[in-house]
């Protein structure tokens, strides 16, 4: 292992006055964020026009998508048409790792509904999921109407149901995905953060492009815990993307 920079050494009642000055500031952050969402609940709502999405049992309205549920949260996933499973987004991938039935189960008490909605063909990304080992709902969005059309996936978008109709209440995307990424929360607490080049960080702490370390091997890194089969190299899709956006 290469010889790395680390943070300084101070006594103990150094190291607790330090982390009683950062304390305080990650107080401020917590109150600054139950501001920002307390405006998010003050958002007015739009109307969603009609529209189907398709699944399992083929196109259904996106009422259904609600499971009898009020509130319904979806994740737009990139997809490339026809692309093996290897080249598939791995910025995707990584936000789909943590939503596991129970945190899906969790949402559910709190009436809220949880799906993925692609543009690939549905054979296409129900073969990805099931790859993946995945139980979330997915649906194809390839014939819906430009009513729930992206950018080019990456989306997170909030819906409320009232009675037959829908309403969009909410929608975010590049670091605003981050919410369903608890690696990288997680990795903000350790000494050298995300090693991404866009951090703040002193000298001489690693970093690269941000995003690269979400694929090895040419391989989104998650599918390394479904196979063990080699695959070539390629580029990342969304190193570049999540630099500019940092």
């Amino acid at each position: 292992m290469q010889n790395l920079a680390t943070p300084r050494i101070v006594r103990r009642d150094e190291w607790e006055q330090a982390r009683a000055e950062l304390l305080a500031l990650e107080k401020a952050h917590t109150r600054a964020g139950d501001e920002l969402a307390a405006a998010r609940r003050r958002l007015p709502m739009t109307p969603m026009e009609p529209v189907t999405v398709v699944g399992p049992n083929g196109a259904v309205p996106l009422t259904d998508v609600f499971e009898g549920r009020r509130m319904l949260i979806v994740y737009h996933f990139m997809w490339t048409p026809g692309a093996p499973h290897e080249k598939q987004c791995e910025g995707c991938t990584h936000t789909q790792v943590a939503m596991n039935s129970a945190v899906r189960a969790y949402l559910a008490e709190r009436d809220v509904s949880y799906a993925v909605f692609s543009s690939g063909p549905w054979d296409e990304i129900a073969a990805y999921r099931d790859f993946m080992g995945w139980t979330t709902p997915w649906y194809s969005t390839a014939d819906s109407s430009d009513a729930l059309a992206t950018r080019d996936g990456g989306d997170l978008r909030c819906y409320l149901r009232d009675g037959d109709r829908v309403f969009q209440t909410y929608e975010t995307s590049q670091r605003g995905v981050e919410a369903m990424m608890p690696t990288l929360h997680l990795l903000d607490r350790t000494p050298y953060g995300r090693q991404e080049t866009w951090e703040e960080s002193p000298d001489g702490w690693p970093q690269d492009q941000a995003g690269s370390w979400w694929r090895r091997d040419g391989r989104p890194v998650a599918q390394w815990t479904r196979t063990d089969e080699a695959v070539e190299s390629g580029a990342s899709c969304c190193s570049q993307n999540r630099e500019n956006d940092a």
